[in-house]
Formats: structure tokens, sequence, C-alpha cells
């Protein structure tokens, strides 16, 4: 959790960059990110430095060579914490011409994180403003794992409320209650195929942190944490970087963060790859037979995004691997051929574990699209007895374009901090969805009125065309209510009519 005095200290260097002329959120975010990556440089350098004096050996990984660079500057000007203290002008000349490109020969190396580095541009001519964002940024105290992380989570934050690429962000309370329902394990491979900013990546690694403390104490599980557990895909190279960035702040050394158009590159490669998907991809609408992995189309023909990239969930997945996944409505209900097909894949051939209904202003103000999270469990052999349905009303923020809080901050989120007041949870739905998924034995015995209930397979098969709408199954409970006969309703008005026009015989005598 970071102060109120950072808070402040990141909106200073918001506010630095939109005054010096840079006011695309995107690229602000982008190169706060090549600044931080910089110091990051910096830093563990330092640390290498410092073991060798402490272990009196030589030094192991050299990040900053020794000598200059092909320019003629010494390399050690290049470093954070050296050309920091340089005049505006002589910083300017020092980054622009020289720390950048020698970002770019790392990329060039192939770095885990510098892959991403090979067209990193200084993106403002302004040596002042660069000054002024360097100081800012080194008086940030960032000691800590944690407080790194959130740090660049509050800066990420900042691009969806400046209303601009928001679309790139799910809400961190859904993605924290996706995880939670999900509960990743030591031994999970996790993958999100539209990755951008790598939220999902993220908290997963939270998550096990959190619950699994043990498995970064061993070599093997550290390991497989560091090097093998998270894989991230996008298009856009800019999410690249900022999605490769915050897993490296948030502690993991070697994501698998990279470049794949998801629906456009054949899988065979990564073909039931991962036991683990967690997704909110992006649905454009359709693409073109001709740009569409042929593999995709073979499990459902179709131009839709939202269905290929279920496909695609299905086909990445190994055999007993689970996904969350958010979905627009039209998957649950749509009545095209393709539709049907991959509903009918999820009831039948796999195991549909749950919908949960979300409400339609959870994305705004980007999006009011209504969503829902497909939970999953690819089987090959079907093993769907019951499906959970569970009807959010409310996320814990208004669902208006605003999104203000509900909620004093302790009480939001999946796993709100202070305990819940029974009338709070209508307006903070997520601590309940935990409590009902945790408990489902007790789900089969709710009747359709409820918010949560249990379908069971039969009945969805039943409907013809496997329909998930919540909607279909839900029954609305309706009040007996008496109503007087129509007589007495007409007799009732004709006596407030006479009583109307006698008042009005008596006004017109009091005036005449």
């Amino acid at each position: 959790m970071i102060t109120g005095s950072i808070k402040t200290q990141i909106d200073q260097i918001w506010n630095a960059f939109w005054s010096g002329g840079v006011s695309n959120p995107l690229s602000v975010i982008e190169q706060l990110t090549f600044l931080m990556f910089i110091k990051r440089l910096d830093d563990l350098q330092t640390v290498e430095e410092r073991k060798s004096e402490d272990l009196g050996l030589p030094i192991a990984r050299r990040i900053f060579p020794e000598g200059t660079d092909d320019k003629g500057e010494p390399y050690d000007n290049l470093r954070w914490s050296r050309f920091k203290h340089f005049e505006a002008r002589e910083m300017m000349r020092i980054v622009d011409e020289h720390v950048f490109p020698f970002l770019r020969q790392l990329g060039e190396k192939g770095s885990s994180y510098g892959t991403h580095m090979k067209d990193a541009r200084l993106g403002f001519s302004n040596a002042n403003l660069l000054a002024k964002v360097v100081q800012m940024l080194d008086d940030i105290p960032m000691d800590d794992r944690d407080t790194k992380g959130d740090v660049y989570e509050y800066m990420l934050g900042k691009i969806a409320s400046a209303g601009t690429n928001g679309q790139f962000r799910t809400p961190r309370h859904i993605i924290e209650l996706m995880v939670h329902i999900m509960k990743p394990q030591p031994g999970d491979t996790i993958c999100d195929p539209a990755a951008g900013t790598c939220g999902f990546l993220v908290a997963a690694g939270e998550y096990l942190r959190d619950h699994h403390p043990e498995m970064l104490r061993k070599k093997q599980t550290r390991d497989h944490f560091h090097n093998g557990m998270f894989h991230g895909f996008d298009f856009d190279a800019t999410m690249l970087r900022i999605g490769a960035m915050n897993m490296t702040l948030h502690g993991v050394e070697n994501a698998d963060v990279s470049y794949r158009d998801s629906l456009a590159e054949e899988h065979g490669t990564d073909a039931g790859a991962y036991s683990l998907i967690l997704a909110n991809p992006p649905f454009a609408g359709s693409l073109d037979y001709d740009t569409t992995a042929k593999d995709l189309l073979k499990i459902v023909k179709t131009k839709k995004t939202e269905l290929l990239f279920m496909a695609l969930f299905l086909r990445q997945l190994r055999v007993g691997g689970r996904a969350a996944v958010v979905v627009p409505d039209g998957v649950l209900f749509g009545s095209s051929t393709a539709h049907k097909d991959i509903r009918k894949m999820l009831v039948e051939e796999h195991k549909l574990d749950a919908i949960i209904k979300l409400p339609s202003g959870v994305f705004r103000p980007y999006a009011g699209v209504s969503c829902a999270i497909v939970v999953f469990t690819k089987t090959g052999v079907g093993g769907t007895e019951g499906v959970w349905f569970y009807d959010m009303t409310a996320d814990g923020f208004s669902l208006d374009d605003k999104r203000t809080p509900l909620l004093e901050a302790e009480k939001l989120g999946a796993c709100p901090t202070q305990t819940l007041m029974l009338e709070e949870y209508a307006k903070n739905n997520l601590p309940d969805i935990l409590a009902r998924w945790g408990d489902r034995k007790a789900e089969a015995a709710r009747p359709r009125t409820a918010q949560s209930f249990m379908v069971p397979a039969e009945d969805i098969i039943a409907t013809g065309s496997w329909d998930l709408s919540l909607n279909r199954y839900k029954e609305i409970e309706h009040e007996e209510v008496n109503h007087a006969a129509p007589a007495e309703i007409i007799a009732e008005l004709r006596a407030l009519e006479a009583e109307i026009a006698e008042g009005l015989d008596r006004l017109e005598g009091m005036l005449g």
C-alpha cells in the first residue's frame, strides 16, 4: 500500500510531463518505464559491486562495462547514480545520445527485459523536464518490491483515469476476484494470451507469494516462479514494455512477456502448454478468415474474436488445466452455429464450472457492454454436472462513468481488510462470491430466485442451444398483490372528481 505522500509525488511527475508537452498518458507511462528501467540497471550493478566488495571476489555480473562506449563516453556516466547529478543539458545529452543507444544494445543481446528495448527512444526534447522527472523519480522511496510494484500499479491506474487507452486495464478488484477463485498453485504454468499491462500475471504472482511463500525458498520452485511460470502475449510493443516492467518490479525476474498476435498465429508450439489461463481479451468484432490461425478455425469456424479466443484457451490449456476469462454476454446466448458449438464444447466435452454475470458498468467509462466471467476446466471427456451461476449486482463502485467508491478502501475488493456489515455486502458482492464459491455444496440447495444457484447440466443441454445466460434460469419471485375491483376504483375516482368540482365551486363563490 503506497502512502498519500508517494501518490502526491507521482501526481507531480505526471503533471510535469503534461506541462512539458507530453500529454498522451500511454507515452508518459512508456517514458517513465524507460527511466525506471535505467534506474533499475544501476541498482542491480550497485548490488553486484557491494557483493564483490563483501566477498572479495570479482564482479560476477557487470551490466555497465568498464571503459567507454563507441562514442567515447565513459560507461560510468550512463549510470543513474552518476548522471542524475549532471546539469540539465548535459544530462539530456548523456541520456539521449548514450543511455538509450545502450538500452537498444541490451535488447539486441536478448536479456529478459531488454528484448523490449530494441526500439527505445527518448520521447521528449526538453532538458529541464528530463532533469525534473529524474529528480522526482529519485526522490520516491522504492527500496522494496512491494513499494516498487505498488508505485507502478498506481502509475498504470492513471492511464485509465486519464481517459485514454483505459481498455488496456481490467479493474484490479475484478482481477483479484478471478485470481482468488482460481487459487494458483506452485506447480502451475500461467498464461494470459492478451496480457496488456500483465495485471492478471502480476496478481497471480502476488497470490503465490502470500499463500505459498515456501515455493520461493526451494531452488526448483523458485526457478520455476522466475523463469517458467508466467507467460503473457501481446502485439503492441508499448504494452509489452509496460507489462514486462510490471512483472519485473513485482519481483518476477524472467517472465515470458513476448510479441504474439494470439489469433493470427498457429499454436502448435504451445498447444496444451498451460495449466491456468487468466484473461480479459479485447473483443474487436470480426477478423478476416485469411488472417486467423487455421488451428483455431478447426475448433470453431467463425470470424468473431470472442469465440476465437475461447477456442484459443481450449487449445492452449493442458488436460486438467483451468481458466477464468471475461467474455461479452453474447457468448452465453448467441444463436449462431459457432456460438452454440463453443457452448456445447464447454458443457459436454469439458467441465464448465461457473458463470459470474458482471454488472454492465464494471468497465465504464470505456465500455458499457455486459460481460461475464466464465470458469471452466479442460478435460476432453466432459464432466459438467452442475454450473454455478452468480448475479453480481455491485462491485464496490458506482456503475456510472465516475466509478466512485461506495465503501471505505478497507472494505473494497474481493478480500477486504475490514469485515463488511450485512447491508454493505449489497454494495460489494465480491467477498460474498468468494465465500459461496468456496462452499458450492451448499449452493445446490439454493432456490433459483437467489443471487446464486446451481443449474444441472441436463437443464442446460435440454435448451437445445446450450444457453448459458443467467436470466434463462433465474426465477423471479412475484409478490402477491391484491387489487381492488374495477368498479370500486371507478367509484373512488368519481368521488374524487365530485370533491374537486365542489372545491372549485366554493373558490369561484369566494372570488365572485
